[in-house]
Protein backbone atom coordinates (compact mmCIF):
# COMPACT_ATOMS: atom_id res chain seq x y z
CA UNK A 1 0.00 0.00 0.00
CA UNK A 2 3.10 2.51 0.84
CA UNK A 3 6.22 2.33 -1.04
CA UNK A 4 9.15 4.78 -1.24
CA UNK A 5 11.63 6.35 0.95
CA UNK A 6 8.87 7.90 3.22
CA UNK A 7 6.33 5.43 3.67
CA UNK A 8 6.82 5.37 7.41
CA UNK A 9 5.94 9.20 6.84
CA UNK A 10 3.09 7.87 5.17
CA UNK A 11 1.92 5.15 7.33
CA UNK A 12 1.64 7.37 10.72
CA UNK A 13 -0.34 10.20 9.09
CA UNK A 14 -2.73 7.45 7.88
CA UNK A 15 -2.83 5.61 11.08
CA UNK A 16 -2.86 8.85 13.77
CA UNK A 17 -4.40 11.53 11.91
CA UNK A 18 -0.99 13.68 11.72
CA UNK A 19 -0.41 16.27 8.77
CA UNK A 20 3.72 15.41 8.83
CA UNK A 21 5.84 12.95 10.40
CA UNK A 22 9.78 12.54 10.77
CA UNK A 23 10.82 11.09 7.31
CA UNK A 24 12.11 7.27 7.88
CA UNK A 25 13.10 5.16 5.06
CA UNK A 26 11.37 2.13 4.80
CA UNK A 27 13.37 -1.51 5.65
CA UNK A 28 12.61 -4.04 3.42
CA UNK A 29 13.56 -7.66 3.59
CA UNK A 30 16.69 -7.06 1.48
CA UNK A 31 17.45 -3.55 0.51
CA UNK A 32 20.13 -3.01 -2.20
CA UNK A 33 22.75 -2.07 0.14
CA UNK A 34 22.78 -5.24 1.41
CA UNK A 35 22.19 -6.77 -1.68
CA UNK A 36 25.41 -5.62 -2.94
CA UNK A 37 27.01 -6.13 0.15
CA UNK A 38 26.11 -9.70 -0.59
CA UNK A 39 27.44 -9.91 -4.07
CA UNK A 40 30.76 -7.87 -3.39
CA UNK A 41 31.78 -10.89 -0.96
CA UNK A 42 35.13 -12.94 -1.79
CA UNK A 43 34.18 -16.01 -4.09
CA UNK A 44 35.71 -18.66 -2.49
CA UNK A 45 35.57 -22.27 -4.43
CA UNK A 46 35.70 -25.58 -1.88
CA UNK A 47 36.96 -28.50 -3.12
CA UNK A 48 36.32 -31.82 -0.69
CA UNK A 49 38.18 -34.80 -0.78
CA UNK A 50 36.92 -36.86 1.82
CA UNK A 51 39.46 -37.16 5.28
CA UNK A 52 38.68 -37.18 9.31
CA UNK A 53 37.32 -34.05 8.50
CA UNK A 54 34.34 -35.83 6.74
CA UNK A 55 34.50 -38.33 9.47
CA UNK A 56 32.10 -40.34 11.25
CA UNK A 57 32.27 -42.14 14.24
CA UNK A 58 33.01 -45.79 14.23
CA UNK A 59 32.04 -48.36 17.41
CA UNK A 60 35.25 -50.15 16.87
CA UNK A 61 36.78 -48.30 19.72
CA UNK A 62 36.43 -45.11 21.99
CA UNK A 63 37.91 -42.45 18.77
CA UNK A 64 36.84 -44.99 15.77
CA UNK A 65 35.47 -43.60 12.63
CA UNK A 66 35.75 -43.59 9.32
CA UNK A 67 36.72 -40.58 6.75
CA UNK A 68 34.56 -39.70 3.88
CA UNK A 69 31.21 -39.96 5.56
CA UNK A 70 29.81 -36.36 5.46
CA UNK A 71 29.87 -34.06 1.78
CA UNK A 72 31.71 -30.92 1.19
CA UNK A 73 28.31 -29.19 1.11
CA UNK A 74 27.35 -30.76 4.39
CA UNK A 75 30.52 -29.66 5.84
CA UNK A 76 30.22 -26.17 5.02
CA UNK A 77 26.91 -25.83 5.89
CA UNK A 78 27.62 -26.92 9.58
CA UNK A 79 30.05 -24.29 10.22
CA UNK A 80 28.05 -21.05 11.09
CA UNK A 81 29.29 -17.82 9.39
CA UNK A 82 31.15 -18.82 6.22
CA UNK A 83 28.18 -17.32 4.83
CA UNK A 84 29.85 -13.96 5.50
CA UNK A 85 33.05 -14.73 4.78
CA UNK A 86 32.51 -15.47 1.07
CA UNK A 87 30.38 -16.82 -1.61
CA UNK A 88 31.22 -19.99 -1.58
CA UNK A 89 30.38 -22.54 -3.99
CA UNK A 90 31.60 -26.47 -3.00
CA UNK A 91 32.45 -29.29 -5.32
CA UNK A 92 32.90 -32.83 -4.29
CA UNK A 93 36.13 -34.08 -6.20
CA UNK A 94 36.80 -37.25 -4.05
CA UNK A 95 35.19 -38.51 -0.67
CA UNK A 96 38.40 -40.40 0.39
CA UNK A 97 40.78 -41.35 3.46
CA UNK A 98 43.82 -39.29 2.48
CA UNK A 99 45.95 -42.40 2.77
CA UNK A 100 44.06 -43.61 -0.72
CA UNK A 101 44.99 -40.05 -2.36
CA UNK A 102 46.09 -40.62 -5.88
CA UNK A 103 47.75 -39.17 -8.84
CA UNK A 104 44.07 -39.28 -10.65
CA UNK A 105 42.39 -36.94 -7.80
CA UNK A 106 45.89 -34.70 -7.74
CA UNK A 107 45.66 -34.52 -11.55
CA UNK A 108 41.52 -33.57 -11.08
CA UNK A 109 42.60 -30.92 -7.95
CA UNK A 110 44.90 -29.13 -10.30
CA UNK A 111 43.40 -28.69 -13.50
CA UNK A 112 40.01 -27.67 -11.48
CA UNK A 113 42.15 -25.22 -9.75
CA UNK A 114 43.38 -23.84 -12.35
CA UNK A 115 40.30 -23.68 -14.54
CA UNK A 116 39.00 -21.59 -12.02
CA UNK A 117 41.19 -18.96 -11.31
CA UNK A 118 42.14 -18.89 -15.36
CA UNK A 119 38.40 -18.33 -15.71
CA UNK A 120 37.85 -16.11 -13.26
CA UNK A 121 35.16 -18.15 -11.11
CA UNK A 122 37.28 -17.86 -7.99
CA UNK A 123 39.30 -15.39 -5.80
CA UNK A 124 40.21 -18.00 -3.87
CA UNK A 125 39.99 -22.16 -3.56
CA UNK A 126 40.03 -24.38 0.04
CA UNK A 127 40.82 -27.87 -0.31
CA UNK A 128 39.41 -30.16 1.85
CA UNK A 129 41.49 -33.31 2.71
CA UNK A 130 42.57 -35.90 5.58
CA UNK A 131 45.83 -35.03 7.44
CA UNK A 132 47.85 -38.36 6.76
CA UNK A 133 49.02 -37.24 3.25
CA UNK A 134 47.58 -33.15 3.03
CA UNK A 135 51.72 -32.41 2.93
CA UNK A 136 51.87 -33.90 -0.34
CA UNK A 137 48.93 -32.91 -2.30
CA UNK A 138 49.72 -29.00 -0.93
CA UNK A 139 53.22 -29.70 -2.38
CA UNK A 140 52.45 -31.34 -5.15
CA UNK A 141 49.88 -28.07 -6.17
CA UNK A 142 52.53 -25.36 -5.15
CA UNK A 143 54.81 -26.83 -7.72
CA UNK A 144 51.96 -26.82 -10.75
CA UNK A 145 49.99 -24.17 -9.64
CA UNK A 146 50.54 -21.10 -11.56
CA UNK A 147 48.59 -18.14 -10.36
CA UNK A 148 48.79 -15.46 -6.86
CA UNK A 149 45.43 -16.51 -5.81
CA UNK A 150 45.35 -18.31 -2.70
CA UNK A 151 44.76 -21.79 -2.59
CA UNK A 152 44.52 -23.47 0.78
CA UNK A 153 44.55 -26.58 2.34
CA UNK A 154 42.82 -27.39 5.80
CA UNK A 155 41.06 -30.86 7.62
CA UNK A 156 41.12 -32.03 11.03
CA UNK A 157 42.23 -34.55 13.44
CA UNK A 158 39.43 -35.08 14.83
CA UNK A 159 36.01 -36.60 12.60
CA UNK A 160 33.08 -34.60 12.18
CA UNK A 161 31.22 -35.91 15.17
CA UNK A 162 33.90 -36.21 17.96
CA UNK A 163 34.01 -34.37 20.82
CA UNK A 164 35.41 -30.56 20.37
CA UNK A 165 35.84 -31.40 16.81
CA UNK A 166 38.22 -29.35 15.20
CA UNK A 167 37.27 -29.74 11.86
CA UNK A 168 34.54 -26.40 12.13
CA UNK A 169 36.91 -23.93 13.08
CA UNK A 170 40.01 -25.33 10.52
CA UNK A 171 37.29 -24.77 7.46
CA UNK A 172 36.41 -21.18 8.85
CA UNK A 173 39.89 -20.18 9.54
CA UNK A 174 41.10 -21.51 5.89
CA UNK A 175 38.03 -19.66 3.89
CA UNK A 176 39.01 -16.98 6.20
CA UNK A 177 42.58 -16.72 4.83
CA UNK A 178 41.20 -17.92 1.33
CA UNK A 179 39.40 -14.50 1.39
CA UNK A 180 42.34 -12.13 2.54
CA UNK A 181 44.59 -9.50 0.25
CA UNK A 182 47.31 -10.47 2.27
CA UNK A 183 47.48 -13.97 1.49
CA UNK A 184 47.58 -13.29 -2.89
CA UNK A 185 51.64 -14.32 -4.01
CA UNK A 186 51.97 -16.43 -0.92
CA UNK A 187 51.73 -19.99 -3.04
CA UNK A 188 49.74 -22.96 -1.90
CA UNK A 189 49.33 -22.60 1.71
CA UNK A 190 47.84 -24.97 4.80
CA UNK A 191 45.42 -23.81 7.77
CA UNK A 192 45.38 -26.37 11.12
CA UNK A 193 44.77 -25.43 14.37
CA UNK A 194 45.22 -21.44 14.36
CA UNK A 195 48.52 -21.36 11.97
CA UNK A 196 49.30 -21.23 8.73
CA UNK A 197 52.07 -23.38 7.07
CA UNK A 198 53.50 -23.07 3.52
CA UNK A 199 53.24 -26.33 1.87
CA UNK A 200 57.12 -26.76 1.29
CA UNK A 201 57.76 -26.39 5.13
CA UNK A 202 54.60 -28.49 6.50
CA UNK A 203 54.74 -31.96 8.15
CA UNK A 204 52.50 -34.00 10.24
CA UNK A 205 54.48 -34.87 13.35
CA UNK A 206 52.17 -36.39 15.46
CA UNK A 207 49.91 -39.28 15.36
CA UNK A 208 46.90 -37.84 17.02
CA UNK A 209 47.86 -34.10 18.39
CA UNK A 210 45.65 -31.57 17.15
CA UNK A 211 48.67 -29.46 16.65
CA UNK A 212 50.52 -32.41 14.33
CA UNK A 213 51.65 -29.91 11.30
CA UNK A 214 54.66 -28.03 12.03
CA UNK A 215 56.91 -26.36 9.63
CA UNK A 216 59.53 -28.35 10.06
CA UNK A 217 63.29 -26.54 9.21
CA UNK A 218 61.28 -23.01 8.84
CA UNK A 219 58.31 -21.13 10.69
CA UNK A 220 54.91 -21.19 10.10
CA UNK A 221 54.11 -18.21 7.86
CA UNK A 222 51.13 -16.80 9.54
CA UNK A 223 48.26 -17.34 11.96
CA UNK A 224 44.94 -16.91 11.75
CA UNK A 225 41.83 -16.65 14.33
CA UNK A 226 38.31 -16.14 13.74
CA UNK A 227 39.01 -12.28 14.39
CA UNK A 228 42.40 -11.72 12.71
CA UNK A 229 45.35 -12.82 10.14
CA UNK A 230 48.99 -12.47 10.67
CA UNK A 231 51.26 -13.03 7.87
CA UNK A 232 55.10 -13.17 9.94
CA UNK A 233 56.42 -11.35 6.35
CA UNK A 234 55.27 -9.41 3.28
CA UNK A 235 54.66 -11.97 0.38
CA UNK A 236 57.74 -12.23 -1.72
CA UNK A 237 57.79 -13.52 -5.54
CA UNK A 238 58.03 -17.13 -6.15
CA UNK A 239 61.46 -18.63 -7.26
CA UNK A 240 60.45 -22.27 -7.72
CA UNK A 241 60.96 -24.56 -10.99
CA UNK A 242 58.15 -24.32 -13.38
CA UNK A 243 56.21 -27.79 -13.81
CA UNK A 244 53.33 -28.64 -15.51
CA UNK A 245 51.17 -31.64 -14.42
CA UNK A 246 50.76 -34.63 -16.90
CA UNK A 247 48.02 -34.88 -18.83
CA UNK A 248 46.71 -38.54 -17.34
CA UNK A 249 48.07 -40.57 -14.25
CA UNK A 250 49.62 -41.96 -13.40
CA UNK A 251 52.64 -39.85 -12.23
CA UNK A 252 56.35 -41.69 -13.17
CA UNK A 253 57.15 -44.33 -10.98
CA UNK A 254 59.61 -43.36 -8.28
CA UNK A 255 60.34 -45.62 -5.26
CA UNK A 256 61.22 -44.56 -1.55
CA UNK A 257 63.90 -46.94 -0.12
CA UNK A 258 63.81 -46.66 3.67
CA UNK A 259 67.40 -47.01 4.79
CA UNK A 260 68.38 -48.87 8.30
CA UNK A 261 71.26 -50.77 10.21
CA UNK A 262 72.15 -54.08 8.37
CA UNK A 263 70.80 -52.74 5.14
CA UNK A 264 71.74 -54.69 1.45
CA UNK A 265 70.35 -53.89 -2.20
CA UNK A 266 67.78 -55.83 -2.49
CA UNK A 267 65.17 -53.41 -1.89
CA UNK A 268 67.40 -51.48 -4.72
CA UNK A 269 67.82 -53.77 -6.96
CA UNK A 270 63.59 -54.81 -6.65
CA UNK A 271 62.95 -50.74 -7.57
CA UNK A 272 65.32 -51.52 -10.53
CA UNK A 273 63.82 -54.30 -12.35
CA UNK A 274 60.38 -53.39 -11.27
CA UNK A 275 60.66 -50.63 -13.60
CA UNK A 276 60.58 -47.49 -11.25
CA UNK A 277 62.34 -44.03 -13.23
CA UNK A 278 63.88 -42.84 -10.17
CA UNK A 279 64.41 -43.57 -6.21
CA UNK A 280 64.40 -41.49 -2.87
CA UNK A 281 67.21 -43.06 -0.39
CA UNK A 282 65.13 -41.96 2.95
CA UNK A 283 69.00 -42.25 4.95
CA UNK A 284 70.05 -42.39 8.36
CA UNK A 285 71.83 -39.20 9.52
CA UNK A 286 72.60 -36.91 6.50
CA UNK A 287 71.01 -39.37 4.20
CA UNK A 288 73.64 -41.71 4.39
CA UNK A 289 73.16 -46.05 3.91
CA UNK A 290 75.58 -49.13 3.98
CA UNK A 291 78.16 -49.67 1.56
CA UNK A 292 75.73 -52.48 -0.14
CA UNK A 293 72.94 -49.47 -0.48
CA UNK A 294 75.39 -47.16 -2.07
CA UNK A 295 76.74 -50.11 -4.45
CA UNK A 296 72.94 -50.86 -5.43
CA UNK A 297 72.33 -47.36 -5.95
CA UNK A 298 75.02 -47.01 -8.04
CA UNK A 299 73.50 -50.11 -10.08
CA UNK A 300 70.12 -47.57 -10.09
CA UNK A 301 72.03 -44.92 -11.81
CA UNK A 302 73.77 -47.12 -14.16
CA UNK A 303 70.48 -48.60 -15.57
CA UNK A 304 69.43 -44.72 -15.80
CA UNK A 305 67.45 -44.35 -12.80
CA UNK A 306 67.64 -40.71 -11.10
CA UNK A 307 68.93 -41.03 -7.51
CA UNK A 308 68.00 -38.79 -4.34
CA UNK A 309 69.35 -38.64 -0.81
CA UNK A 310 66.92 -37.50 1.89
CA UNK A 311 66.78 -38.41 5.50
CA UNK A 312 64.61 -40.70 7.86
CA UNK A 313 65.26 -37.92 10.71
CA UNK A 314 62.42 -36.12 10.02
CA UNK A 315 64.50 -32.61 10.45
CA UNK A 316 67.48 -31.21 8.86
CA UNK A 317 69.52 -30.88 5.66
CA UNK A 318 71.32 -33.00 3.55
CA UNK A 319 73.67 -31.49 2.09
CA UNK A 320 75.87 -32.53 -1.38
CA UNK A 321 79.55 -34.61 -0.72
CA UNK A 322 79.07 -34.81 2.79
CA UNK A 323 79.79 -38.55 3.70
CA UNK A 324 78.76 -39.21 -0.15
CA UNK A 325 80.47 -38.38 -3.04
CA UNK A 326 77.85 -37.30 -4.65
CA UNK A 327 79.58 -35.93 -8.14
CA UNK A 328 81.40 -39.52 -7.92
CA UNK A 329 78.02 -41.50 -7.56
CA UNK A 330 75.87 -39.26 -9.85
CA UNK A 331 73.31 -38.56 -6.73
CA UNK A 332 71.43 -35.28 -5.62
CA UNK A 333 70.23 -34.44 -2.39
CA UNK A 334 66.96 -33.52 -1.29
CA UNK A 335 68.19 -30.30 0.80
CA UNK A 336 65.17 -29.63 3.47
CA UNK A 337 62.73 -31.66 1.64
CA UNK A 338 61.61 -34.77 3.20
CA UNK A 339 61.37 -37.88 1.35
CA UNK A 340 57.41 -37.93 0.32
CA UNK A 341 58.27 -34.41 -1.08
CA UNK A 342 61.76 -35.43 -2.12
CA UNK A 343 59.47 -38.03 -4.28
CA UNK A 344 56.71 -35.77 -5.74
CA UNK A 345 59.55 -33.36 -7.25
CA UNK A 346 61.57 -36.05 -8.78
CA UNK A 347 58.28 -37.58 -10.03
CA UNK A 348 57.45 -34.24 -11.70
CA UNK A 349 60.89 -33.61 -13.13
CA UNK A 350 60.60 -36.56 -14.54
CA UNK A 351 57.29 -36.09 -16.69
CA UNK A 352 58.60 -32.38 -17.56
CA UNK A 353 61.51 -33.97 -19.10
CA UNK A 354 63.89 -32.29 -16.43
CA UNK A 355 66.57 -35.51 -15.84
CA UNK A 356 69.81 -34.35 -16.72
CA UNK A 357 71.60 -34.46 -12.80
CA UNK A 358 72.46 -30.43 -12.80
CA UNK A 359 68.81 -30.23 -13.96
CA UNK A 360 67.46 -32.43 -11.17
CA UNK A 361 69.87 -31.07 -8.68
CA UNK A 362 68.64 -27.35 -9.26
CA UNK A 363 65.46 -28.06 -8.69
CA UNK A 364 65.94 -29.42 -5.28
CA UNK A 365 68.17 -26.36 -4.39
CA UNK A 366 64.73 -24.27 -4.78
CA UNK A 367 64.00 -22.76 -1.29
CA UNK A 368 60.57 -20.76 -0.28
CA UNK A 369 61.48 -17.49 -1.25
CA UNK A 370 60.96 -16.51 2.25
CA UNK A 371 63.60 -18.13 3.77
CA UNK A 372 66.19 -17.42 1.04
CA UNK A 373 68.58 -20.16 -0.42
CA UNK A 374 70.01 -23.11 1.32
CA UNK A 375 73.17 -23.15 -0.73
Amino acid sequence: MFSGPYCKQLLLAATFGLATALPVPCVHAESPLQHNATQTLPRVLVLATGGTISGKKDTRSAIGYDAGGVSGQELAEGVPGLDKLANLKVEQIANIGSQDMNDDVWLRLANRIQKAFDQHEADGVVITHGTDTMEETAFFLSNVIHTANPVVLTGSMRPSTAISADGPANLYEAVEVATSPKAKGRGVMMVMNDTIHGARWASKTNTTEVQTFRSVNAAPIGYVDPASIRFIEAALPQHGPTLRAPEHAPLPRVEIIYAHSNMDAQQIDNAIRDGAKGIVLAGVGDGNTSRLAIEGLDRAVTQGLLVVRSTRTGSGFVNRNVEVSDDQHGFAVSYDLNPQKARILLQLLIANQQTSPAEVQQAFAYADSATGSPE
